[in-house]
């Protein structure tokens, strides 16, 4: 039978796996949710840059405005 000394130990050792084993978790649980954030950014920067595209498009069509003429009341 096993002294009190050992069996301290092993509790001891089972209960440092088992943190160890939920902290495993955990690190893989953040990764997935990093990647998948990393994805979302991802997806946001390409429609931002196709915004971004498209609104100096416009921009360019605007500036050809009509020339500032007096109204005819003048």
């Amino acid at each position: 039978m096993p002294d009190r000394s050992e069996e301290t130990q092993a509790e001891r050792i089972a209960r440092l796996e088992e943190h160890v084993a939920h902290q495993a978790n955990t690190i893989e649980e953040l990764s997935d949710q990093l990647a998948e954030q990393w994805r979302v950014v991802e997806q946001l920067r390409t429609k931002l840059d196709r915004l971004t595209e498209r609104f100096l498009v416009l921009e360019e069509g605007s500036l050809e405005a009509p020339a500032v003429t007096r109204p005819p009341h003048y």
